[in-house]
């Protein structure tokens, strides 16, 4: 059956860079009608202007994930979705549990949980009514492993895994497969983030069993291509661990936070 996505339409969300650009580039290579849905207009813009460029199909969509009104505004001006792929986000910065405010939480719950909960309601009617569909949602191994300084962060990608394998089962006789990615790619925010850690690039590089960090193109953006196509038909509820092997021992992710 192969990747042949000429037939589908797939709505990234935070989608203008990183991880979600390198999805919304692969899936359009493999021929889906994509929708750049991102917060940031103008890079946003520029990735479905570059997809086009390249020959794809790409329209971009403006939203605020952390904002109901907005998701749903989204999802009723892209249309009928068969490829939701959950992405987004925003950081809120690293620090111990006991310094982590309540309004951090909120934030980050919004983002990483209530967002996706809005997109997939909205998306499945239409994935429903065609007993077809594809939900790819990403998790981290920040909550896997339950890394230092984001609780926040790890309680929303966890209780988000949670989710998506609920609703692998309750939509599973619809056709739609649901599925978790944990990837470790060297986005921009990942790069941003690392880079506040003198050396943490080099030391996780190093850890890793490749010797390396994920493209957000060519190494996480095959796997989610697999899992939107007819070939993923039979694989649901399942987190896919898209990082080089280095969930295998754990990963090296130990940042200064201070005593305070």
């Amino acid at each position: 059956m192969g990747n042949d996505l000429s037939t589908r339409t797939a709505l990234i969300t935070g989608a203008a860079e990183g991880i979600g650009q390198g999805v919304a580039h692969r899936l359009a290579r493999d021929g889906a009608r994509v929708i750049v849905a991102d917060y940031n207009t103008e890079a946003g813009e520029q990735t479905a202007r570059d997809i086009e460029q390249r020959g794809g199909k790409a329209r971009f969509i403006a939203v605020d994930i952390t904002d109901k009104d907005s998701v749903l505004a989204m999802m009723a001006a892209a249309g009928p979705v068969d490829i939701l792929v959950n992405n987004a986000w925003r950081g809120q910065g690293i620090g111990r549990i006991e310094n982590k405010t309540d309004a951090q939480f909120d934030t980050t719950l919004r983002m990483g949980l209530y967002a996706c909960q809005w997109t997939m309601q909205s998306a499945l009617p239409h994935m429903k009514a065609q007993g077809w569909g594809r939900v790819i949602n990403m998790a981290s191994l920040n909550g896997v492993n339950a890394h230092m300084g984001s609780a926040d962060y790890n309680v929303a990608k966890e209780a988000l895994r949670a989710l998506t394998r609920t609703a692998a089962r309750e939509w599973a006789g619809y056709g739609i497969c649901c599925n978790i990615v944990c990837p470790a790619a060297l986005s921009q925010s990942a790069r941003r983030i690392m880079e506040q850690q003198p050396g943490m690039i080099e030391r996780i590089s190093a850890a890793n069993p490749m010797g390396r960090m994920g493209d957000p193109d060519a190494d996480i953006g095959g796997v989610c291509a697999f899992l939107a196509s007819d070939d993923a038909r039979y694989l649901t509820g399942n987190t896919l661990f898209v990082d080089g092997g280095a969930h295998i021992n754990g990963v090296a992710w130990a940042p200064d936070l201070g005593e305070d």
